[in-house]
């Protein structure tokens, strides 16, 4: 079957097991929207992870992110009174906030919503990111105090991290309990409803201490394969989609819409676990960093919409290692192999120690980029000698294989250099779920992490997360690809829209209704 063929057939099962919402702005409504994004979350508690990092419509932080990335008022009433020594945050809260179901926030809120992250017994993949946090606790109704072990310099970005409302939680399990599919928060919208794998909608909270939406309904379409979320905008199913960029450009003839394209720290990666004999093999590694044409791939397959990654970090970013750039080389990665002895076979495949030097990679089918991507990375390895072999599959397939098989994977943060890393390349979460996927393990790596998050000093931090990018230049545990930006196809009824510089995570958090809240239809 071909591809449109595929997306067609796709299509039409789609539209007939769930017309995401008839009321559309494309239908005659500008009251509502319907978007079409790639993934959703498992969980709506913030308490497992959900909106951790801001912008998750159902709850807010005490601290928010604008559009210029800067740090502002939410929950709290104003910025954190930080004490000389940095290791004490206090923060004071809005008068008059409540929760959607009615009951007023207090300080109680946040310290239970930290605490319970924190605990053991909770099931959240990132508690590490807390790791500074020594005590929190409530000075009266409205006042929260924070201590740290370190002068954790990120701290207040962290706590951009949703509150919840102790009472709703009462008697739950906080890992499987109601609250994590029927969440109360103080967000500017509700959730009206979930269906796992189709939808979820949301609706204005009227009560919202921001002043109520003037988009009453938002709906995220949930449709992993990006050609069909290309269609569907196309048919007027979908007000807006987030798209591949060569898809989007099929879009620049249409009056009725607007392309938005945000720059981001998103990265696509390629993990080298260090189980897998061929991938954990130092000399393969170096010659996989530099047999790879980042810039053929910015260019065909991104259609310029990105850059080289040669790290976590952006080249653009002020915490970038210059120097650390890795030119095309497909001699040099002979010669790293041939050294190694590595030795091409009958058929081309090096082969070392009768061990053959192919492995597969897998990518999350439907995800067109980052396919591409996988099959660009092949082609350039297949030119050194080394036989990748390209598998799609779901994340329940993927997962278990992690170990031992390469893995076409995205990541990045734009809130600091910590946030990037730390989860990425700590040996000591190896192996913990998606974090260090590669299961790479540097000493030097360890400490540069540790004293970049537990330095108050800007030099200091910035000396360790230099250490770190040329110890990936020597040691690459990773391919790193490109960074892509992300692009956005909406159709053009409101004002208001905007993009920040995102995350990874985008689509649910980010995009251009990162403010749906704010929109206004257009006269």
């Amino acid at each position: 079957m071909t591809t449109v063929a595929l997306a067609a057939a796709l299509t039409a099962g789609a539209a007939a097991c769930s017309n995401p919402d008839s009321g559309s702005s494309g239908k005659g409504g500008k009251d509502s929207a319907v978007v079409g994004i790639a993934t959703e979350p498992e969980s709506l508690s913030p308490l497992l992870g959900f909106g951790k990092d801001g912008n998750s419509k159902l709850f807010d932080g005490l601290l928010a992110l604008g559009a210029d990335m800067k740090l502002q008022p939410a929950l709290a009433a104003k910025l954190p009174d930080v004490s000389a020594d940095r290791l004490t945050y206090t923060y004071t809260l809005r008068k008059g906030v409540t929760f959607s179901d009615g009951k007023p926030l207090t300080a109680k809120d946040v310290v239970f919503t930290y605490q319970t992250v924190l605990d053991p017994k909770t099931n959240n993949p990132s508690k590490s990111e807390l790791d500074a946090l020594k005590d929190v606790r409530a000075t009266g109704d409205d006042t929260v105090v924070f201590t740290l072990k370190y002068p954790y310099a990120p701290f207040a970005q962290r706590t951009v991290h949703p509150i919840v409302p102790e009472h709703a939680l009462a008697g739950q399990d906080v890992n499987t309990g109601a609250f994590t599919t029927k969440p109360v928060g103080t967000g500017p919208y509700v959730l009206a409803d979930w269906s796992r794998g189709e939808k979820i909608t949301f609706k204005a909270n009227p009560k919202y201490w921001g002043g109520a939406p003037e988009v009453k309904k938002f709906t995220m379409a949930v449709i992993k394969d990006d050609d069909v979320r290309a269609t569907r905008l196309r048919a007027g199913d979908l007000d807006g989609a987030i798209l591949p960029p060569n898809l989007a450009e099929g879009f620049k003839g249409d009056k009725g819409k607007k392309t938005h394209t945000a720059t981001t720290y998103d990265y696509r990666t390629v993990t080298l676990p260090t189980h897998n004999k061929v991938t954990g093999d130092l000399a393969v590694r170096r010659a996989l960093d530099v047999a790879v044409d980042r810039k053929a791939m910015v260019d065909q397959i991104l259609e310029g919409a990105g850059k080289p990654a040669y790290g976590p970090v952006p080249t653009d970013s002020p915490w970038f290692t210059k120097g650390t750039e890795r030119t095309h080389d497909l001699d040099a990665a002979k010669k790293i192999l041939n050294d190694a002895g590595w030795l091409p076979g009958g058929d081309g495949v090096r082969v070392k120690d009768g061990v053959r030097a192919e492995f597969p990679l897998w990518y999350p089918a439907g995800d067109k980029l980052r396919q591409d991507h996988a099959l660009a990375y092949a082609s350039d390895a297949k030119k050194a000698g080394i036989s990748i072999k390209t598998q799609a599959g779901t994340w329940e397939v993927i997962e278990p294989r992690m170990k031992q098989d390469a893995v076409l994977a995205g990541g990045g943060s734009p809130a600091d250099p910590d946030y990037d890393q730390y989860l990425l390349l700590t040996s000591s979460l190896a192996g913990d779920g998606f974090n260090n996927m590669a299961w790479y393990a540097n000493p030097t790596v360890d400490q540069a992490l540790v004293q970049g998050r537990q330095s108050g000093d800007p030099a200091v931090r910035k000396a360790a997360y230099d250490t770190v990018q040329r110890e990936l230049q020597k040691n690459p545990g990773y391919t790193f690809l490109t960074h892509i930006d992300h692009v956005y196809v909406v159709n053009d009824a409101w004002d208001g829209l905007s993009t920040q510089v995102e995350p990874h995570e985008h689509g649910l958090a980010s995009g251009p209704w990162w403010n749906v809240e704010d929109w206004k239809p257009k006269k």
